[in-house]
């Protein structure tokens, strides 16, 4: 009698569930491949209107641009060995302005220019200029035309002034004193002053940034010079700091205490002297609190070696509230929900601040974590993006 023939054996159940998670797993790959493809052609999309500029060693890539007027983007790619700016200049003025730009890393600019010729700033401060032509458009022709009067505007302006007068004189008497102690020779007086004189400074920082030759004087770190802090043209706060802190020495900060004092009173005067339109009156602190959350609140780099930063930020919420109290009336008009979201913003920020104060003062930065330093960019990107209504509520949008 013939033997029935043998059937197969069934794979083992643990082989099958093996293999039909492979099945899965393949497919899932499949699809997760298809999603990033989509998602990667999708931000080539979003981004095919951007204009790539590459910050090098010693320029940038390329140094001569043309765009039509209007709004524009600029991805600043940094192809350098340190934390580098790139500035779009009109004359002395900064238009618009990137800082602390990570070696390696990107970030966008985006600018809304009227027609004319423009400098451009790239990297060190010893690096030459690139130009950036702007031509005119029929939008920017009607804009032109259909600008809105600008009596309304004539009170807040005039305040405004005011406000930059006043702390322009607190500004020279602090850093006077602060030069008065140094001279002296009492570095632990030195040290004291520098705090109270640095936050009369990031009072007026949003105008200030505009007048950039002046404002690299007095305020540029030391990475945008060739040989950091040993670079003989490193002057203004942040070489005093370096001496006062990090050197906790004296020596050879006398001449620039005296340069630091002739800055600001010269800073007083080119603010003063300098005409600014309504449509930048809320730009410029919108840009320095995206310079804050962007680069300061992140990485604490604006005060190396004091690490008094959090004294800085409150300085500069100083100023967002002088801005948005003279708004206020012409706000309560025709934007009163903006008005609240910007109310709710300001106090947001100052609730936050208020957390790192005991007294007078403020906790160190370097005690700061990761995560409140992260809260604290929150909070003032929150803001930065509430007065971004203001200009379009008050029909000034597109007038920059």
């Amino acid at each position: 009698m013939s033997n029935p023939t043998p059937q197969p054996a069934s794979p083992p159940r643990a082989l099958r569930w093996a293999v039909a998670g492979s099945v899965v797993v393949m497919i899932a790959a499949g699809g997760l491949f298809y999603y990033a493809s989509q998602l990667a052609a999708s931000k080539r999309q979003t981004n095919h209107n951007e204009i790539a500029v590459t910050i090098r060693a010693h320029a940038c890539e390329p140094n001569a641009l043309t765009v039509p007027a209007g709004r524009a983007s600029f991805r600043i790619i940094n192809r350098s060995d340190r934390a580098v700016e790139w500035e779009i200049l009109d004359g002395v003025l900064v238009v618009e302005e990137r800082e602390n730009i990570a070696p390696g890393l990107s970030q966008v600019i985006n600018a809304n220019l009227l027609p004319g010729d423009y400098a451009i700033t790239c990297g060190l401060l010893s690096n030459p200029r690139g130009t950036l032509h702007v031509t005119p458009t029929a939008e920017s022709d009607a804009q032109a035309k259909a600008k809105p009067s600008m009596v309304a505007f004539i009170g807040p302006l005039s305040e405004f002034r005011v406000y930059l007068s006043g702390q322009g004189s607190a500004l020279i008497k602090a850093a006077t004193s602060l030069q008065h102690a140094i001279d002296t020779g009492d570095l632990t007086q030195a040290q004291a002053l520098y705090v109270p004189a640095r936050e009369a400074y990031q009072r007026l920082a949003p105008a200030s940034q505009r007048l950039a030759e002046l404002d690299n004087a007095i305020n540029a770190r030391a990475d945008y010079f060739e040989k950091r802090e040993q670079d003989p043209a490193f002057s203004g706060f942040h070489r005093l700091e370096y001496g006062l802190f990090q050197q906790r020495s004296l020596d050879g900060l006398a001449p620039i205490a005296q340069r630091l004092v002739t800055d600001v009173t010269t800073l007083k005067q080119q603010l003063l002297a300098q005409s600014l339109p309504p449509e930048q009156l809320v730009g410029i602190v919108v840009r320095n609190l995206h310079s804050l959350a962007d680069a300061r609140a992140t990485s604490g780099e604006e005060e190396r070696y004091s690490h008094t930063d959090l004294n800085g930020f409150a300085a500069n919420l100083h100023a967002a509230h002088k801005v948005v109290d003279l708004m206020r009336p012409l706000l309560s008009k025709s934007a009163a929900n903006l008005l609240l979201n910007l109310d709710s913003a300001l106090a947001a920020f100052d609730a936050e601040l208020a957390g790192f104060k005991s007294g007078n003062t403020y906790s160190t930065y370097d005690r700061i974590t990761a995560d409140q330093r992260q809260q604290i960019a929150d909070k003032a990107k929150a803001l930065a993006a509430a007065l971004d209504g203001i200009d379009p509520a008050l029909g000034l949008s597109g007038l920059q």
